[in-house]
């Protein structure tokens, strides 16, 4: 059984088929689906979604291209939240410094008071890291929170042991389906395995073989095949590792 690690499954591209897109999941195998919210605002939308679908979760977090329409009050209605429905981690929360026309300080502020929730809540995160994996780092050592996850990783190997250093798994999915992302499948064939968790980052992300298609929890096992080929392992070798990553990178999967 596969755990994807990061799957926006509450997100209006499936409004018409969400039933469906999870029963598909479930089919192929993936035991378990981590939802972490973009918004203050769709944070209800969230927890009815986990309620409704077996094996999701959610994390609660203000993603880092959201901040522009968020309000600063919106950290006290996120600690509410942290404190009355015992999520597994605070996210999806971090830096996205590959589009230009956000306020990279606003981002920033919002990325520390998350942090500063995190240490409050003793979660871990779920970190977007896009373009901006160095600032990142930098506030992760000043917080030392609990660890989490790195999601989408594409930074070069360097930044990724300092994210193992300081307890973080790094979340691989559709981008090593590509053969020209020579980076992120040379980092997906020589991390240490216990490194590595599995995610689809649905919609969004799409493998190779989609076309740019949506994006569905339910391909994940056809990345974990991937990543086993690329590792010269087996499917069951590299669902057995991941499973186990994620569990120790999220502790509340286990309950």
């Amino acid at each position: 059984m596969l755990i994807d690690t990061h799957c926006h499954l509450d997100a209006a591209e499936f409004d018409t088929d969400r039933d469906a897109v999870h029963a598909a999941a479930l089919a192929a195998g993936v035991k378990q689906i981590v939802i972490p919210s973009v918004t203050v605002d769709g944070l209800n939308r969230l927890k009815i979604c986990v309620a409704r679908y077996p094996g999701c979760v959610a994390a609660y977090g203000i993603h880092p291209l959201y901040v522009m329409q968020a309000n600063e009050t919106d950290i006290a209605t996120l600690a509410h939240w942290l404190r009355m429905e015992n999520p597994i981690a605070v996210g999806e929360i971090g830096l996205d410094h590959f589009v230009t026309e956000i306020d990279y300080a606003r981002q920033e502020w919002f990325f520390v008071e998350q942090l500063k929730l995190a240490k409050q809540f003793d979660l871990p995160v779920i970190l977007h890291v896009r373009g901006a994996i160095d600032p990142i780092l930098k506030q992760l050592r000043r917080f030392k929170l609990k660890g989490g996850i790195a999601h989408a990783f594409n930074g070069s190997r360097q930044q990724a042991d300092e994210f193992i250093k300081l307890g973080f798994k790094l979340g691989f999915g559709g981008a090593m389906s590509y053969e020209g992302s020579t980076r992120i499948r040379e980092l997906a064939t020589t991390l240490p395995l216990e490194s590595i968790v599995l995610e689809t980052d649905a919609p969004d992300i799409p493998p190779v073989w989609l076309n740019r298609g949506r994006n569905t929890p339910a391909e994940l096992p056809r990345m974990a095949a991937l990543l086993a080929e690329l590792r010269g392992l087996t499917l069951a070798e590299i669902a057995t590792v991941t499973s186990a990553n994620a569990d120790s990178a999220l502790p509340r999967l286990t309950g």
